[in-house]
């Protein structure tokens, strides 16, 4: 039965059938949205009325391709692309589309990165994107800096990586472990990564040529793991760190959200973690924690003192930390499952300046509007 508090449900949409949402972002009356499933794309909602979303468009299908992510900025959609478990894929790199024309995207440029492809990233419009990848040479996700000062002819700039992930170089992490740059998001002249195993790490990206390490901080693997985004709240020295919940039915150590503080970024300090929801959530199936937080993008809405964050089966829960020592939670929405699943799988989140909310479920949810109360 759905859970709601906080929040008013406007609308619902799904997605033609193929309702494994992942990243999910507005241009004016325009909803992108990717998918979890390899081949399906990205679709094209209008959300005029965002109490009646509907399906305009998609972008084509690649067999054996995950393309989940999407980042705009003005007339301009960066799409992923990335081999997706084993097998071949037909695309692996980063795609460019003018979207002048919201309903029909139209691709100028695509820049194939052999191996893998790209998984995460951020890009808010500047001349640098910032991207989480496995290009040739590498056994993990490293951060590829891409050059767009000529949209049509996107050119890498710079890159970085923690030891190890390259071939040929020792690992020094324990077994069953993983290190990699899961996600990148940049304020001014800093990089803030999660990067699974080997918690958050603060980057000097100001020449991106010789990007260096300024600091980071870890937990020990029984308090977590599995870094996936460190979002800086600039106004306020503070970062909002998810751990992913990567297994069903709670077969792993819980996984938090935490306050950290960026003081001192060569040493940030956790001030605090997250509540974790109450309830049945275990018995209920599928994934139980973190996943992302809605981030602080130019153009979307922003209040450091409010976070909205995915929790798998335990949807979308909105948590004020304007005491970054005591954060509680304000609001939550819990939808009921999908057809077909035993729960929710709430995957990520993005809210408009008007403070309304699209989020995503991964498995045949599709995606929902909602707005603050």
């Amino acid at each position: 039965m759905m859970e709601i508090h906080g929040l008013r449900l406007l609308g619902q949409c799904d997605l033609n059938g193929r309702g494994d949402g992942m990243q999910l972002m507005t241009r004016g009356a325009y909803l992108y949205v990717g998918h979890m499933q390899p081949g399906r794309g990205t679709s094209i909602l209008d959300v005029s009325d965002p109490r009646a979303p509907r399906q305009v468009g998609k972008l084509p299908d690649y067999a054996g391709t995950w393309s989940p992510k999407v980042q705009i900025a003005g007339d301009l959609m960066l799409v992923n692309y990335e081999l997706r478990g084993a097998g071949q894929s037909e695309r692996a790199g980063l795609a460019i589309h003018d979207i002048s024309r919201p309903e029909a995207p139209r691709e100028i440029a695509y820049l194939p990165i052999p191996h893998h492809g790209v998984h995460r990233m951020w890009w808010t419009g500047g001349r640098y994107a910032y991207l989480s990848a496995i290009p040739e040479g590498f056994n993990a996700r490293m951060l590829m800096v891409v050059d767009l000062a000529d949209p049509e002819h996107p050119r890498e700039a710079g890159r970085w990586w923690l030891p190890g992930t390259k071939e040929g170089e020792p690992q020094d992490w324990p077994a069953g472990r993983k290190h990699n740059v899961h996600h990148p998001v940049v304020h001014g002249d800093r990089a803030y990564l999660g990067c699974w195993d080997a918690g958050m790490k603060v980057l000097d990206v100001s020449n991106v040529a010789a990007i260096r390490e300024v600091g980071g901080v870890n937990w020990p693997a029984e308090q977590g793991g599995h870094t996936h985004t460190a979002m800086p709240l600039p106004g306020r020295g503070l970062c909002v760190v998810t751990d992913e919940a990567t297994a069903d039915d709670c077969q792993e150590v819980t996984k938090h959200v935490r306050v950290v503080s960026l003081a001192d970024e060569r040493n940030p300090r956790v001030l605090s973690t997250f509540p974790v929801p109450q309830g049945d959530y275990c018995a209920r199936g599928g994934r139980f924690g973190p996943h992302n937080v809605h981030e602080h993008r130019p153009g979307a809405y922003r209040d450091e003192n409010l976070i909205f964050v995915t929790y798998y089966n335990a949807g979308l829960r909105v948590v004020d930390i304007s005491d970054a020592a005591a954060p509680r939670e304000v609001a939550w929405f819990v939808p009921d499952a999908p057809q077909g699943q035993r729960s929710c799988q709430i995957n990520d989140v993005y809210v408009t300046p008007e403070r309304i909310a699209y989020v995503s479920d991964r498995v045949n949810g599709g995606i929902w509007t909602l707005s603050l109360v």
